[in-house]
């Protein structure tokens, strides 16, 4: 990775939706700063912002007022083709939906990003042979996704993402598609990333169980920072019960 600020910071970051003829404040003059590495969980009822928030700093909306500043980068100053070129490289993303090529093995989706940036085949494949061993996955890489269970392709996902080395990881609700052991599975993993890694990792989660592996948790109520607390310490239930009582205090 290259020698980049480890920074999430948003400064009075605002978003609203029309839905008919009311608009409705997603996020509202919202302030977030992350400046250490570390597996970091975004939390709140439905409804509250949480993948909106994550939408904007992963450069997939635009806000409507406020600063983005993610690794370094102002991104909500960038155009069209400098988002393109951010999400691809600066930073790596992964959702719910797995969004793996069914035509393509295990490796050809982890080397899609490359491919997009010509970069030599050989070069390609060592690098996707790589992540996939990091991931777990080196019997794996010849398997097309029907033949992956939905924890292994969500690893693949996740291994896509790092292709660039990013300081960054997104993670929105990465496991609502996995059953428990599976879920438990990928919280360890994304946690031993941000730690082997010295990155970033920020996910969405409304489960109080994958919050308990995170460092820190941070809690939207309609749009607004409500509050933070480490986790540290916390199992599940007293981390639920904490994420509840900022999340309805007015």
């Amino acid at each position: 990775m290259e020698d980049v600020e480890l920074t999430i910071r948003t400064r009075g970051l605002s978003k609203s939706f029309s839905i008919g003829d009311r608009s409705v404040h997603a996020l509202d003059a919202l302030d977030l700063l992350i400046d250490e590495p570390g597996f970091y969980a975004i939390m709140g009822a439905s409804g509250s912002g949480k993948s909106t928030l994550l939408h904007l700093l992963a450069g997939l909306d635009t806000p409507d007022e406020g600063e983005i500043s993610v690794a370094g980068t102002r991104v909500d100053t960038l155009t069209e083709k400098e988002l393109t070129l951010y999400r691809r490289r600066a930073i790596g993303v992964v959702f719910q939906q797995f969004n793996l090529l069914p035509t393509l093995t295990a490796l050809e989706n982890v080397v899609l990003p490359g491919v997009l940036d010509r970069l030599p085949e050989e070069e390609l494949l060592a690098r996707g042979r790589e992540l996939l061993v990091e991931l777990g996955l080196e019997g794996r890489m010849d398997h097309r996704p029907e033949a992956l269970s939905g924890g292994e392709q969500q690893r693949v996902a996740i291994a896509r993402s790092l292709f660039f080395s990013p300081a960054v990881l997104f993670a929105d609700e990465p496991t609502g598609n996995l059953d428990s052991n599976s879920s438990d599975l990928l919280w360890t993993c994304l946690r031993e990333l941000a730690e082997k890694r010295r990155m970033i990792v920020l996910m969405v989660t409304h489960e109080a169980d994958a919050a308990a592996h995170c460092r820190r948790a941070f809690v939207l109520r309609d749009g607004r920072m409500a509050g933070m607390f480490d986790v540290e310490g916390l199992d599940s239930s007293e981390l639920a019960a904490r994420a509840a009582s900022l999340a309805r205090t007015p």
